[in-house]
C-alpha cells in the first residue's frame, strides 16, 4: 500500500492553486520584469512536481523499503509549499487591493507591498521549519516538575522519576549522536527510576539495532521501565504473514530485556522504600481508531488468588505508564484512583510556542492533554497526568520553535 492517492492528489491540487496564484501575481501590473519572473518561477516548480511523482512511487508500508527517504521528500515539499502559500495569500490580496485602488483613483499600479510582506513571512516559516531540522530537534530540554499527592507514602517523599518518550530512533538512521546525548542527559539527573513511555521505533524493531549499546547505558537505583507505543507493534507495515510481525514484536521485547529495561505489558511492579510500597503499572498501547487497543488496565492490576484485595481503587499509591493520554481521559479517571499517569504520544505535533508559563501547540485541536501536567478537577480526586512531548520525530524530521526533545524529571512530594 503506497501513500494514500487522495493525499497526493490533495497536495497536487493545493500546489497547482498556490503556484497559479503566484504566477498570476507575478504577471500583475506593477511587477518589474513580470514575464521573465513568471518563466523562472515556472521552471523552479518542476523539481517539486517531481517530488510528488516520487511520493506516488514509494511504498511506506513495505517491510523492505526504508521510510526515511519518503519522510524527507514529504517534508521538503510541504515546508516549501507552506512558505509559498503565505506568499500567495498576501500577494493575491495585494493585487486585489491594487486593482480596487486603480479603479477608484484611476492611478498607476503601485508595487505590491503585501506581496513583499508575504515573501518575508514565507521565508521566516521556511527558516523555522529547517532550523527545526538542524538545531531544535537536537537541543534537549530537561523539564523539572513537582507532583504532590496526599496519598504518597512518607518514604517516597522526594522520590525522583525521569521520564522520556517517543524516541523514534529510526528517524536518525544509524546516526547515534543524539541518542547518546539523550542517555547522558538522563543519567546525569541521578534519578531513582527511569521510565520510557513508548514508541522506541517508527515501524520495525530492526531500527533499534544501532542504538542497543547506547540505550543499555541507562541506569537508575530502582531500574529502567518501559511500555510499548502504537509504533512498536509493526502495525505500520504490510507483513508477508502474521508470523513475521510476531517475530518482529518478540525481538523488540528481547532487545529491551537485553538493554536492561523492564518491559511492562499489562503488568505491574512493586517499588519498595523501607516498609512502604508504591505500585508501578504498565499497560500496552491503548489505541484510537483505526489502531487496535492492546492495553488492559484490569489485567495489569487486578485481583489474583495471592492478592484478592488488589484492585484499581485500593489504598496503594499507584503510577501508571500508558502511552496515549486519551486513555487517562476516557478510562483511567473514570475507573480507578490511580494517582499519576505518565504518557507521551502527542509530540505536541512537534510544534510549540512557549513564553514563560504560557504554551500553545496546534495539538490542542486533537488532545485535551497534549503536553505537561494536568489534574482531573471534575471529581475532586488526586488524578494527575504528565504528558511528555517526546524526544524523537516521526512524519516530519523537525521540531519547530519551543518543541524541544524533552526529558522530564518528576519529583514526588507528600501533600500536607
Amino acid at each position: 500500500m503506497r501513500l494514500p492517492v487522495i493525499f497526493i492528489v490533495v497536495l497536487l491540487i493545493l500546489a497547482l492553486i498556490i503556484d497559479g496564484i503566484i504566477l498570476y501575481a507575478l504577471g500583475a501590473k506593477g511587477v518589474r520584469h513580470c514575464k521573465r519572473s513568471r518563466i523562472w518561477y515556472a521552471i523552479s516548480c518542476i523539481p517539486f512536481y517531481g517530488l510528488l511523482i516520487a511520493m506516488f512511487c514509494m511504498n511506506p508500508r513495505s517491510e523492505n523499503d526504508d521510510v526515511l527517504p519518503l519522510m524527507w521528500i514529504v517534508f521538503t515539499f510541504v515546508s516549501v509549499y507552506i512558505a509559498k502559500a503565505l506568499y500567495a495569500i498576501f500577494s493575491i490580496i495585494g493585487v486585489a487591493l491594487n486593482k480596487i485602488r486603480q479603479q477608484k483613483e484611476k492611478a498607476k499600479a503601485r508595487r505590491n507591498i503585501l506581496g513583499y510582506i508575504g515573501l518575508g513571512l514565507g521565508a521566516v516559516m521556511l527558516a523555522l521549519l529547517w532550523i527545526g531540522v538542524f538545531r531544535t530537534r537536537r537541543v534537549i530540554d530537561v523539564e523539572r516538575v513537582r507532583v504532590e499527592s496526599s496519598r504518597l507514602p512518607d518514604a517516597f517523599d522526594g522520590y525522583r522519576i525521569v521520564q522520556f518518550s517517543d524516541a523514534h530512533v529510526g528517524t536518525w538512521g544509524k546516526d547515534t549522536t543524539f541518542i547518546s546525548n539523550l542517555v547522558d542527559s538522563i543519567n546525569g539527573v541521578g534519578a531513582d527510576m527511569i521510565v520510557f513511555t513508548g514508541d522506541i521505533v517508527n515501524r520495525r524493531t530492526e531500527e533499534l539495532r544501532p542504538f542497543l549499546n547506547i540505550l543499555s547505558r541507562l541506569h537508575a537505583r530502582d531500574g529502567v521501565y518501559s511500555i510499548l507505543g502504537n509504533h512498536d507493534y509493526g502495525d505500520y507495515i504490510d507483513w508477508k504473514n502474521p508470523a513475521e510481525r510476531e517475530a518482529n514484536n518478540q525481538l523488540l521485547a528481547k532487545w529491551e530485556k537485553d538493554m536492561g529495561w523492564d518491559l511492562l505489558n499489562n503488568e505491574y511492579r512493586t517499588i519498595r522504600r523501607d516498609s512502604a510500597n508504591m505500585m508501578l503499572i504498565g499497560v500496552e498501547n491503548w489505541g484510537e481508531p483505526p489502531f487496535p487497543t492492546y492495553g488492559n488496565l484490569k489485567k495489569a492490576y487486578g485481583p489474583t488468588s495471592r492478592y484478592p484485595e488488589r484492585n484499581l481503587n485500593d489504598s496503594n499509591f499507584k503510577i501508571l505508564l500508558s502511552h496515549n493520554p486519551e486513555h487517562w481521559v476516557r478510562e483511567v479517571t473514570k475507573e480507578s484512583n490511580i494517582d499519576l499517569t505518565l504518557s507521551g504520544h502527542t509530540h505536541a505535533m512537534q510544534s510549540m510556542i512557549k513564553i514563560g508559563s504560557f504554551k500553545w501547540s496546534p495539538c490542542v485541536f486533537k488532545y485535551k492533554t497534549w503536553g505537561g501536567l494536568y489534574k482531573n478537577e471534575e471529581d475532586g480526586t488526586d488524578h494527575q497526568i504528565y504528558v511528555n512531548i517526546g524526544s524523537g520525530e516521526v512524519g516530519m524530521p523537525s521540531r519547530v520553535l519551543n518543541a524541544y526533545p524533552e526529558v522530564t524529571v518528576i519529583e514526588l512530594k507528600k501533600k500536607s
